[in-house]
């Protein structure tokens, strides 16, 4: 039975659900008191969608709370253990796999360090494999009870028709990559379990708008300085946020040759890959043989050293001019779109830290436009390195909620209109 909007029964209770959920998951514990004022829906309601919630095992009773002369509350939430998550970092370092309860707390990790010649799609989707099937064996997790798998991934994410989601990773040479089509044939998960792949830089700005330094923010531009560069703005338009191509934004006409082939970009002089290597070529002390991290961590131990060290004058100076060109970098986003907050994270804008951001945050504001200028904080990411898997997890996690923790059926051919059948084939004139 629809109604006059198309919506069916099964459209308004899967609705429903879904407002219960997501109070319950955002700000519960709560009691079926406070959730009908919470949701704007009437007792009656939630005592249905209660019922059926709590039947499906998807929430869970937290203990209870004094009323006011009556019978104690009883609290609700969801219920950690009524599914699983999958969230998969592939970065430029390495590939990180982890496994979490619906209450996003860690179950089992696996991390694989990864370097330039091992970076081709069969490297990477045996490395995601790999970590899927032994971050379930060690938590004794069976693979029917997982809601997702969500992937971080640089470059650009497009759906393609019969073949999922695409990556044009551009700086990594993968070419229109089928990933989702690649993973879900590598991995052997059972067929309804979803797949669900975005940029790194959206799905850390996912994780810090819904748990860390971003929330409670109206706008904000959530930026991961990693081996790229790259961005995710979250408007009132875009409230699930908009992966940026920020790192090849040109910042010195006919400058440093970027990774991506064009001269100029942002990233090729504050991706970490661009650090080191403007280091090395201004005499610096490249520990040899050190992988990319390790070799940032020398050039920021170099710069800032421990208290009563004199800094190394050419790590210094690299860092100083990156600052600046990071600043004028940021000074784009806030002029056009005039974000509440800034936040830096990625593990080399975290390994950089608070000295670093200090003079970012000073460049930034002096080439931004006053009035933005003035409303805009520039701080780091709250969540740590694993932001971008977090984030990553928080995919399935989000289509389990706007479902209410059931998955949309397929929409059956509704008869066209009768009045579109008595004007088919004639001509106005």
């Amino acid at each position: 039975m629809a109604a006059r909007s198309g919506r069916t029964v099964n459209d308004l209770r899967r609705s429903n659900r879904a407002a219960v959920l997501r109070r319950l998951y955002f700000d519960g514990p709560m009691s079926r008191q406070t959730l009908g004022p919470a949701t704007g829906l009437s007792s009656g309601t939630i005592s249905n969608v209660v019922g059926d919630l709590l039947a499906d095992g998807l929430v869970e009773e937290a203990g209870s709370v004094d009323s006011d002369g009556g019978r104690p509350r009883i609290l609700l939430r969801v219920a950690p253990a009524a599914g699983y998550l999958i969230g998969v970092d592939v970065g430029e370092t390495r590939v990180r796999v982890e496994l979490f309860d619906l209450a996003l707390t860690e179950l089992a990790r696996r991390e694989t360090p990864v370097t330039g010649d091992e970076y081709d799609v069969d490297h990477v989707v045996g490395h995601v494999r790999d970590g899927v099937h032994d971050v379930l064996r060690q938590a004794g997790v069976t693979p029917d009870r997982l809601a997702g798998v969500g992937v971080g991934v640089p470059g650009i994410v497009a759906a393609a028709a019969g073949q999922g989601a695409v990556v044009h990773g551009q700086t990594i040479g993968w070419d229109a990559v089928p990933l989702e089509q690649r993973l879900r044939a590598a991995c052997g998960l059972p067929s309804g379990v979803p797949f669900l792949i975005e940029n790194g830089a959206r799905t850390l700005g996912q994780a810090e708008m819904w748990f860390g330094a971003g929330r409670g923010a109206a706008s904000a531009a959530v930026v991961l300085l990693g081996s790229g560069v790259g961005a995710c703005l979250v408007t009132d338009v875009a409230r699930q946020g908009r992966a940026l191509e920020w790192g090849h934004l040109t910042i010195a006409v006919g400058g440093r040759r970027c990774r991506c082939g064009a001269p100029g970009c942002l990233e090729a002089y504050a991706g970490a890959a661009a650090l080191i290597e403007r280091w090395r070529e201004a005499g610096g002390r490249v520990p040899a043989g050190a992988d990319e991290e390790t070799a940032l961590g020398a050039l920021a131990d170099a710069a800032f050293p421990a208290a009563g060290g004199d800094p190394d004058p050419a790590a210094a100076a690299v860092l100083a001019r990156t600052a600046e060109y990071l600043g004028a970098g940021l000074s784009g986003l806030i002029n056009l779109f005039q974000p509440e907050r800034v936040l830096v994270g990625g593990w080399a804008g975290l390994r950089l830290g608070a000295r670093f951001l200090a003079d970012v945050r000073a460049h930034a504001l002096a080439y931004s436009m006053a009035y933005p200028a003035a409303r805009v904080t520039i701080g780091l990411g709250a969540l740590g390195p694993d932001a971008v898997t977090v984030g990553a997890a928080t995919l399935p996690l989000a289509g389990l909620l706007d479902t209410g923790g059931r998955p949309e059926q397929p929409a059956r051919e509704a008869a066209a209109p009768g009045w579109q059948a008595a004007i088919r084939g004639r001509v106005l004139t």
